[in-house]
């Protein structure tokens, strides 16, 4: 079977179904959130859109507790598994098209969700649809499983797998091709300033980051009580640093500081400019009452020269999977109530996660902070010898001419909670990654790859020699 005529052939089909997804605006809501909508209209309506078209196919289609939902298709004791998810991170700032229009140009489709993960799920789906109607027979299940929560928590795909059946082997199409058979472990760590007593600290108050899991593309902070000169001297750090803010004086000694970064997906922070991190550095040379100082002189010293942890007594490197990566996304300070770092740590395949994280305490001695552990989501592999791997490589080799190399990476995907997952594509090899940028795209031509791909990787693991 020629996939790619095929996928070539419906080409505009799965263009205009992308279009109406990556028009829902599905980002997390608590505003709109109830038990009946558990994580805002958004997200369920994204959810609904995506399940109806399961029911246009007349295949067997559930929506479970409006968290998480499958379409399935097919006869067998057993099942693939193809992890979907329509959630998407905030939209951010300096986008030049509209997050959410689906605007074409140049070959590219742009909005929130293009490639992450709205732009793979709707070829994953013409996959399907297309394996359908070739009519082959299949001797496993195949069953799409699409998510509402995957940005801020997997609660959805939690749920599912608490209370649905597991597949036999199955794939997530929300990283990189050829296969990513090693994902880090991903922890939610977070730094808290032990003493934030207000004894007229000139620091009142520092926000910046939406997301653990997004490089924080805007920091704010108000001061009181400092030298004259800082308008002049902020301006001036601006140019030095080539990055763009503002500076108010909101009364006789009360100034409002901001600067704009850029946001990048916390799994390689180096590929944004963190903004929390720039104000800090400016601010830390301004401030002189010792809670202020001292939460400026933690983001400086910890976070402000690298990301690997070396500071922090966390850093740590295997082949297999490379460098632990540290995102400090959210940081919040209110003079007299809270200061805190909230990071996304994404943590070696082969790393002694107790041990590290003993050591890390032992680093914060004298710093005046506490490392608190809110969630760990220890790393996963599949090895090689697997009949997923040698599959899944057969059908990339045979669709590409390129030998199927088995990666690593920081991000987590839902193919970390099956036993026997993987993540595959759809991003190409030397394609940049945009997931979770401003003017985030997917390349239309390897929308159409990625769904031929996905059609025969269906008939391959759904088929079963006897």
């Amino acid at each position: 079977m020629n996939w790619l005529e095929k996928a070539q052939e419906r080409q505009q089909e799965m263009i205009k179904d992308l279009q109406a997804l990556v028009r829902i605006n599905s980002v997390l809501d608590e505003s709109t959130a109830t038990e009946q909508v558990p994580f805002g209209e958004g997200p369920l309506k994204a959810l609904n859109w995506m399940l109806e078209q399961g029911k246009i196919q007349k295949m067997n289609v559930v929506n479970m507790a409006n968290k998480v939902g499958y379409i399935e298709m097919g006869q067998g004791e057993e099942m693939v598994g193809i992890l979907c998810h329509v959630d998407v991170v905030p939209a951010g700032s300096d986008w030049v098209h509209e997050p959410f229009g689906a605007e074409i140009e140049d070959g590219k489709l742009f909005g929130r969700g293009a490639i992450d993960d709205k732009g793979p799920t709707m070829a994953a789906w013409l996959a399907m649809k297309m394996v359908q109607d070739a009519g082959i027979t299949l001797s496993r299940r195949v069953r799409l499983i699409v998510g509402s929560d995957e940005e801020t928590g997997f609660r959805c795909v939690n749920h599912y797998m608490a209370n649905e059946e597991i597949p036999t082997l199955g794939f997530a199409p929300d990283a990189d091709f050829p296969i990513i058979n090693a994902e880090k472990g991903i922890a939610e760590t977070t730094y808290r300033q032990m003493n934030v007593k207000d004894n007229d600290e000139q620091l009142r108050s520092f926000h910046a980051g939406h997301r653990i899991n997004m490089v924080p593309d805007f920091a704010t902070a108000i001061v009181k009580n400092v030298s004259s000169q800082i308008k002049e001297q902020f301006e001036a750090y601006l140019v030095n640093e080539n990055v763009i803010g503002e500076i108010t004086n909101d009364n006789s000694n009360t100034f409002t500081l901001t600067i704009k970064g850029v946001s990048a997906h916390a799994m390689e922070p180096n590929n944004g400019v963190n903004a929390a991190i720039k104000l800090a550095t400016f601010l830390v040379n301004h401030l002189e009452t010792p809670v202020s100082k001292q939460f400026v002189d933690f983001i400086v010293k910890g976070f402000g020269t690298e990301t690997r942890g070396h500071a922090l007594g966390l850093a740590y490197n295997d082949e297999m999977s490379g460098d632990t990566t540290l995102n400090a996304g959210v940081v919040e300070y209110e003079a007299g109530r809270i200061g805190e770092v909230r990071v996304s740590m994404r943590y070696s395949v082969s790393y002694d996660f107790e041990k590290s994280i003993e050591q890390g305490k032992q680093a914060l001695e004298g710093t005046g902070f506490e490392l608190i552990i809110d969630d760990n989501s220890e790393p996963h592999y599949v090895a090689p010898e697997e009949e997923l791997i040698q599959k899944l490589s057969a059908v990339y080799e045979r669709n590409t001419g390129e030998k199927a190399e088995l990666l690593a990476i920081g991000g987590g995907t839902y193919a970390r909670e099956l036993p026997n997952g993987v993540a595959f594509g759809m991003l190409f090899p030397g394609e940049p990654d945009i997931a979770h940028q401003h003017d985030e795209y997917v390349i239309i031509e390897n929308l159409v790859k990625a769904a031929a791909i996905y059609a025969d990787a269906i008939v391959e693991l759904a088929t079963v020699k006897a």
